[in-house]
């Protein structure tokens, strides 16, 4: 009688679900973002509200590569103090 075990994960299973990183990168910033958008959305700034829309869309877009995720997130934090700062 043989033993079935379960099949290891191909190439069709990582690129649906990513790696750990992407997903570990995806909470931080999505988490990120949602304290700039309910920041907003509390103090009534659009600034702050509609750039923690775009990280957590960004980390939902991005997920499977993390570079990318924090790069973009990273921009956005500085576009929304530079935006804040000078308008």
């Amino acid at each position: 009688m043989a033993l079935d075990f379960p099949m290891p994960p191909t190439d069709l299973t990582k690129e649906i679900m990513g790696d750990s990183n992407g997903m570990i990168a995806s909470v931080i910033w999505g988490a990120v973002g949602s304290g700039f958008a309910i920041y907003g959305w509390k103090q009534k700034e659009m600034i702050p509200l509609f750039g923690g829309i775009a990280i957590v869309a960004g980390s939902y877009f991005l997920a499977n590569s993390a570079w990318m995720m924090s790069l973009f997130s990273i921009a956005a934090i500085a576009a929304i103090f530079w935006l804040k700062r000078n308008y």
